[in-house]
C-alpha cells in the first residue's frame, strides 16, 4: 500500500517516511493535486553483468525483416 504525502509534509515528516519505506511501503509526494516523486526502497542487490550471446539460438529475425511492410506504408500515409 502507498502513502501519498504533500511536499511540505514529506518535509516534516522525513524520518517516519524512511522508516515506513524501509518496510516496503511506497510514498508518493505530491505538490498540489499532483504526484511530483515517488520514495521506494534502494534495491542495493548486485546484479549479474549480461553476457553477450547469452540467448544465441532463441532469438531469430524473419529472412524479411528490412522489407517494406504495404499496411504499415498504408497507414502511416506512405501509400495509397
Amino acid at each position: 500500500m502507498s502513502e501519498t504525502v504533500t511536499v511540505t509534509e514529506a518535509k516534516t515528516q522525513l524520518s517516519r517516511l524512511i522508516e515506513l519505506v524501509g518496510e516496503g511501503e511506497e510514498i508518493v509526494i505530491r505538490r498540489g493535486p499532483r504526484p511530483v516523486a515517488k520514495l521506494v526502497r534502494y534495491d542495493d542487490t548486485e546484479r549479474k553483468p549480461r553476457k553477450p550471446g547469452s540467448l544465441k539460438g532463441e532469438i531469430w529475425i524473419s529472412d524479411d525483416f528490412d522489407e517494406p511492410d504495404e499496411e504499415i506504408e498504408r497507414l502511416f500515409g506512405m501509400r495509397d
